[in-house]
C-alpha cells in the first residue's frame, strides 16, 4: 500500500555546524511552557546526537568495568516491580452509555476529518459519520479537503447537499502544517465541546458517540482514545501482525491507566475535551506525530487521557513491507521528537510521579533499548562476551509475549460477548456452549497469533535504531506522511 506525503515543512536550515550539536540544551524558553502551547521542534537534531552519544557511550563503557552488568540488571529489576504492577492492575469498567430513558445530556461534539486524496473511503466515511445513533442537533461533520488532486472535493460537494450537518472546509495548494495545520485552522469554526477525531478509511460503529461521551463525566479527563483495529485483517502476514500489534498496544493502554500511567492518544478515533486542546494550544504544526505530541502537552497540563476497549474503530492495515517501514518510521520519529522536546518538564515530574515513572519505563523499552542494543552488539563481538543488555531484552520479550496473549484475549472475548448480545436481543438464537474441542483449537489459534506476533514486532528494534541514529545526523526536515487508503476494492 504505497504512501504520499502532505505539504513539506523546510522551514529549518538544512546547514546547520556539526560543533552546534553540542551547544547549551538550555537556551529554548518554550521548552518551560512546553504545557501551554506546542513545542516548535528547535534544537532536535542537537538533543538526539547527545543523546545518541550518551547512550552509545555509556553501553560501552559499562562492558568495561566489573559492576556493568550487575547495572542492567538493577534496572531490569526495577521495571521488573513496575512491569508486575502493570499487569496485575484491574482496569475500571466503561460507564453505562449515554441514554434519552435515563434523561443523560448528550454534549455538543464536533467530528473532524482531515481528508487528502481519499475518493475511494470518503462516501462511506461521511455516511457512517452523519448517521450515528446520536442526536443530529448535537454531532456536526468536518471534513478538511487538504487540496486533494482526485474526486474528492466533487463527492464532498455531492455529500454536503444530502447531509445537513455535514461541513466542508477547502485548503488551498499552499496551505502548511499536514493535518495538524488543517485541524488548527478548523477548530475556530466548530462549536462542539468534545473534538473527536477521525481518519478518513475509519470504520465506526452506530453507538461510538454514546458509549465514549460518559467518560468525560470526569472533569480531570481531557482525552479518550478507542481502541484501532485493522479492517483488512485478513489481508496478508503484515496485516496479521498489525492485528496482534494492536491489541498488545490496547492492553498495556488500559493497564497502565490503571495504575494512575500514561494513556496515550493514537489519533484515529481520538475524542479531545474542547478546554484541554485549547489550553495546549491545538494541534503542533512543528511534529509529524500530532497525536503523540498532544498526549504529552495534556499529561503535562495536569489533563488525564482515558481508553476505550469497546467499541473500536477500525482502519486499514498496511498491507506491503516497504509501506510498513515507513509508517513505522513516522511514528517512531514522532514518538522520539516529543521526549527531545520535552525532556525539560518532564524531568521536572510536571505530570506527576505515577505518570513519570510509566513513562520513564516505556521510553526505556521503546527507544533507550533498541538504540543500546547496536553498541552491545559490537562489544560483545569484539570483546567475546554475552550481550550486558540481555536482562532487559528478556523481559522486553516477556512483556510483549504477555501482553499480545492478553490483548487477544480481551479482544475476542469483547467482540464475541457484544455479538452474542446483540443476536440474542434480536431473537435470532440463545448463546451457544463451546464444545471442548473448539475451545482447544481455539487456544491454539490465539497461540500461534501470539507467535507471530511476537516475531513481527522485532521489526520495531531496527526501525527504532535507525531512526534515533538518523534523527542525530540528518538537516531537520517535516514531512507529514499518509498512507494511501484502499477502501472496498482492497479492504
Amino acid at each position: 500500500m504505497p504512501e504520499s506525503s502532505w505539504p513539506e515543512n523546510d522551514s529549518y536550515s538544512e546547514h546547520e555546524p556539526l560543533g552546534s550539536l553540542f551547544g547549551d540544551l538550555s537556551d529554548q524558553p518554550e521548552a518551560e511552557s512546553a504545557s501551554s502551547e506546542p513545542y516548535r521542534g528547535d534544537n532536535r537534531r542537537r538533543r538526539a546526537a547527545i543523546a545518541l552519544v550518551v547512550i552509545w557511550s555509556g553501553t560501552i563503557s559499562l562492558h568495561f568495568v566489573a559492576w556493568g552488568y550487575w547495572v542492567v540488571v538493577g534496572l531490569t529489576t526495577l521495571m521488573g516491580i513496575q512491569a508486575a504492577r502493570i499487569l496485575l492492575s484491574r482496569p475500571l469498567s466503561a460507564p453505562a452509555p449515554l441514554s434519552e430513558a435515563a434523561g443523560d445530556r448528550f454534549p455538543l461534539v464536533s467530528i473532524l476529518v482531515a481528508a487528502k486524496n481519499e475518493e475511494s473511503v470518503i462516501d462511506r466515511l461521511v455516511k457512517t459519520l452523519c448517521e450515528l445513533d446520536y442526536p443530529s442537533s448535537c454531532c456536526e461533520l468536518w471534513v478538511i479537503d487538504d487540496n486533494s488532486t482526485d474526486a474528492t472535493p466533487t463527492r464532498l460537494q455531492q455529500l454536503a447537499q444530502k447531509y445537513e450537518q455535514l461541513r466542508v472546509f477547502y485548503r488551498p495548494a499552499n496551505a502548511g502544517g499536514g493535518k495538524s495545520g488543517a485541524l488548527n485552522q478548523v477548530l475556530p469554526l466548530t462549536k462542539g465541546e468534545i473534538i473527536a477525531v477521525f481518519d478518513a478509511d475509519a470504520q465506526v460503529s452506530q453507538d461510538m458517540l454514546r458509549r465514549v461521551l460518559p467518560l468525560f463525566q470526569r472533569e480531570e479527563l481531557g482525552a479518550v482514545q478507542v481502541r484501532k483495529a485493522v479492517s483488512n485483517a485478513s489481508e496478508n502476514g503484515w496485516t496479521q501482525g498489525q492485528v496482534a500489534e494492536m491489541a498488545l498496544d490496547s492492553f498495556y493502554q488500559r493497564q497502565r491507566i490503571a495504575i494512575g500511567g500514561i494513556g496515550e492518544l493514537r489519533g484515529n478515533g481520538q475524542f479531545v475535551r474542547r478546554e484541554a486542546l485549547e489550553g495546549c494550544g491545538g494541534w503542533n504544526e512543528a511534529t509529524i506525530t500530532d497525536d503523540l505530541d498532544l498526549t504529552f502537552r495534556l499529561h503535562l497540563d495536569q489533563w488525564d487521557v482515558d481508553f476505550m476497549a469497546l467499541p473500536a474503530v477500525e482502519e486499514e492495515g498496511v498491507t506491503q513491507a516497504i509501506a510498513l517501514w515507513h509508517q513505522r518510521s513516522r511514528w517512531a520519529e514522532g514518538g522520539y521528537q516529543r521526549y527531545l522536546d520535552y525532556w525539560r518538564p518532564i524531568l521536572q515530574n510536571r505530570m506527576g510521579t505515577r505518570k513519570t515513572i510509566d513513562l520513564l519505563m516505556f521510553w526505556v523499552i521503546q527507544y533507550l533499548l533498541p538504540t543500546a542494543i547496536v553498541p552491545d552488539l559490537l562489544m560483545s563481538a569484539l570483546r567475546n562476551r554475552p550481550l550486558l543488555v540481555s536482562p532487559l531484552t528478556t523481559l522486553t520479550l516477556a512483556l510483549s509475549v504477555l501482553g499480545t496473549v492478553a490483548g487477544l484475549r480481551q479482544i475476542r472475548s469483547q467482540t464475541n460477548t457484544s455479538r452474542q448480545a446483540g443476536l440474542a436481543q434480536d431473537g435470532k438464537y440463545p448463546p451457544k456452549r463451546v464444545e471442548p474441542n473448539l475451545q482447544l483449537a481455539s487456544f491454539l489459534r490465539l497461540l500461534l497469533h501470539t507467535l507471530f506476533g511476537t516475531v513481527y514486532m522485532f521489526h520495531w528494534l531496527p526501525v527504532v535504531a535507525v531512526t534515533t541514529a538518523r534523527l542525530s545526523i540528518r538537516p531537520k526536515r517535516l514531512k507529514w506522511v499518509k498512507t494511501i487508503h484502499q477502501g472496498e476494492a482492497k479492504g
